[in-house]
């Protein structure tokens, strides 16, 4: 019996793996951009943004 051709099972083969590596590749971009946000970033107290309540003009 002769090889049938899925084209349908194919396409969705590619575009499952076109869809890991891009998901793959923005999970390395995040956690390399996490660490480095991570570490320049000083903790805020309370104090240091105001709440909306604050900046409400009424």
């Amino acid at each position: 019996m002769a090889y049938k051709v899925n084209y349908n099972f194919q396409k969705a083969e590619r575009d499952r793996a076109k869809a890991a590596k891009k998901e793959a590749k923005l999970r390395e971009k995040q956690a390399g951009r996490g660490s480095e946000s991570a570490d320049s970033m000083e903790p805020a107290g309370d104090d240091a943004a105001p709440s909306a309540q604050d900046a409400s003009p009424e």
